[in-house]
């Protein structure tokens, strides 16, 4: 299939095997550099790790030491960069999947891959997803611009890169599909859905041959529980909420707070905060999830939970809110599972903890995701598909309705990304006429049957559509600097001093536009046309009039 022929089937919103084939292609380009992210981190943690313990010697300095020196690599690729603020990230993918069809600027992919891998390095409270929501969408949309795609096409693109670098990062195909259409695109449509989903096999499966099958969860396993137990856990959900409702509200304080504040010094002081914190208790650092397992296998006493907890919950706040350059969704994962097993406590001597932590962790992970998040059916794919186990459907449920009732009506909480984004002042909302528009490429739409003259008199023009009236007709009009193009029609009203004919400017459109942009040039008049061109401005492959687009925003849908 040409490639003028594989962009017009692609301008359709429905699905076909051209789609499907680039869910595939896309997932497999994000998911490889996912991987590469993945492995680099790896191996400037052990590398940097080992020099610095041979250089330092003191355990508790190097814990002080490594985010300075993490911060100051990542401050270094900022001004080679010309970066003075980081817009990166979940919050910033949202902005530019709604705004800008899923294009993703080359510069903050770079400071994204670096800075992301340091930090995760350095030790900071931070997540793997965002780096990897962030490279994954760019990665797939990368491809889409190379190849010329339509722009609704980049933006399903750029879907399928997100939800192949969630599920490569942990895993988790479904929960990644999930939180695509829930959190990112906001839409479950098939002609969306089936590459996306695609998308997301391919990351598993890529991530699977290099890292093997086991997600690094799979030391949580579910116990089912007497149903008595449910009224409790309608209890743990209402305090998830509130807890999460509390880290979305301190974390946009610090960002309120320090916004005066540069961005050298905001992660100087986060590279500080952390050091002082972890040397005093090592337990805290990072958002590792393996860690995790490695203080349920000791089982701690309440007091080091707490401190564990209180500690990542603060660590977690101010590497975000200061910037640092990672994701939300791993430390909200590590403060579900501590603050699961921690409310396990009350019950213990009804549910032995050593049998049930990893139950109440699963738990704690759903309640989290789901009030800090308002992303209520990732959560709970996201603790089924940790677990292995359906039985955790109900309890999780159990838990997830109170705790986003009680974050959101009770207490006022927003999702931590919408509230990001309003804060950056990074629009998001789109209305509904561009929300549908958007879907359909102008190749879908144009008319390829029009008659094109050059410098045409009125009379021939005027012969022209009286003997066929219904055609479109465009004139041509070459001047030294540039060459304009007129729609040509028949003047059929009725006023005394009308001519034969009627001349209407039309602007042009890159084949790759949606009908979105030709509805932004026509409705003001409510008439008119434009004219579509492809590699040439100058050369039309189409014309689009107001009444085509009516019949668009006409059309019955299912």
């Amino acid at each position: 299939m040409r490639l003028s022929a594989l962009r017009k089937e692609l301008a359709h919103p429905r699905t076909s095997i051209q789609i499907c084939l680039l869910g595939i292609v896309g997932g497999v380009s994000a998911a490889l550099l996912i991987i590469l992210f993945r492995l680099c981190v790896e191996w400037v943690q052990n590398s940097a790790l080992s020099h610095l313990q041979s250089i330092i010697g003191s355990h508790k300095l190097i814990w002080m030491v490594m985010p300075l020196l993490a911060v100051l690599a990542i401050l270094i690729i900022a001004y080679l960069t010309g970066f003075k603020h980081y817009r990166m990230g979940i919050p910033f993918v949202i902005h530019r999947v709604k705004y800008y069809y899923g294009h993703v600027p080359f510069r903050t992919t770079i400071n994204q891959f670096f800075g992301g891998m340091l930090a995760l390095a350095g030790g900071f409270v931070v997540g793997r997803e965002g780096p990897s929501v962030h490279l994954g969408a760019a990665g797939s949309s990368y491809f889409g611009q190379w190849l010329r795609l339509p722009y609704n096409t980049i933006r399903i693109l750029a879907g399928c890169g997100i939800a192949a670098g969630i599920s490569a990062s942990f895993n988790t195909p479904f929960a990644a599909v999930i939180f695509v259409m829930e959190v990112v695109l906001r839409e479950y449509k098939i002609h969306v859905f089936v590459p996306v989903m695609l998308a997301a096999a391919c990351g598993s499966v890529m991530t699977r041959l290099v890292f093997g099958s086991v997600n690094e969860l799979s030391f949580l396993t579910f116990n089912d529980f007497s149903e008595w137990m449910y009224v409790y856990l309608v209890g743990l959900g209402i305090v998830l909420g509130w807890l999460a409702t509390l880290f979305n509200n301190q974390l946009m304080r610090i960002v309120k707070l320090f916004r005066p504040v540069s961005m050298v010094w905001r992660l100087v002081l986060a590279a500080v905060i952390t050091g002082l914190v972890t040397m005093l208790l090592p337990e805290a650092r990072g958002a590792d999830f393996v860690d995790i397992d490695t203080l349920f296998a000791s089982s701690p006493g309440v007091l080091l939970l707490l401190a564990v907890l209180l500690a990542k919950f603060v660590l977690a706040v101010f590497a975000i809110g200061l910037g640092v350059p990672g994701g939300i969704m791993g430390p909200v994962m590590v403060i579900g599972m501590l603050a699961g097993a921690i409310l396990l406590l009350p019950v213990s001597h009804i549910l032995p903890a050593e049998e049930y932590t990893s139950s109440f962790a699963l738990l704690g992970v759903a309640g989290m995701l789901t009030a800090v998040l308002h992303a209520p059916l990732a959560a709970l794919s996201a603790v089924m598909e940790l677990s292995y186990s359906p039985q955790i459907i109900l309890p999780a449920m159990l838990v997830i309705v109170p705790a986003y009732v009680t974050s959101t009506q009770f207490l006022g909480n927003r999702s931590v990304f919408i509230r990001q984004l309003d804060y950056q002042n990074l629009p998001y909302a789109i209305s509904s006429i561009r929300e549908s528009l958007e879907k359909t490429g102008v190749l879908a739409a144009m008319a390829e049957d029009f008659k094109l003259f050059r410098d045409a008199p009125d009379h021939v023009l005027s012969n022209f559509l009286s003997q066929k009236p219904t055609s479109l007709v465009v004139q041509q009009e070459k001047f030294e600097l540039d060459v304009q193009y007129k729609w040509v029609s028949l003047d059929v009203s009725l006023e005394h001093d009308s001519k034969p004919i009627l001349f209407t400017e039309m602007e042009g459109v890159s084949a790759q536009s949606t009908l979105h942009e030709v509805y932004e040039i026509l409705k003001k008049s409510r008439s008119g046309a434009v004219y579509v061109y492809d590699e040439e401005p100058d050369v039309l492959v189409g014309v689009i009039t107001w009444n085509i687009l009516q019949s668009f925003l006409q059309k019955a849908q299912y």
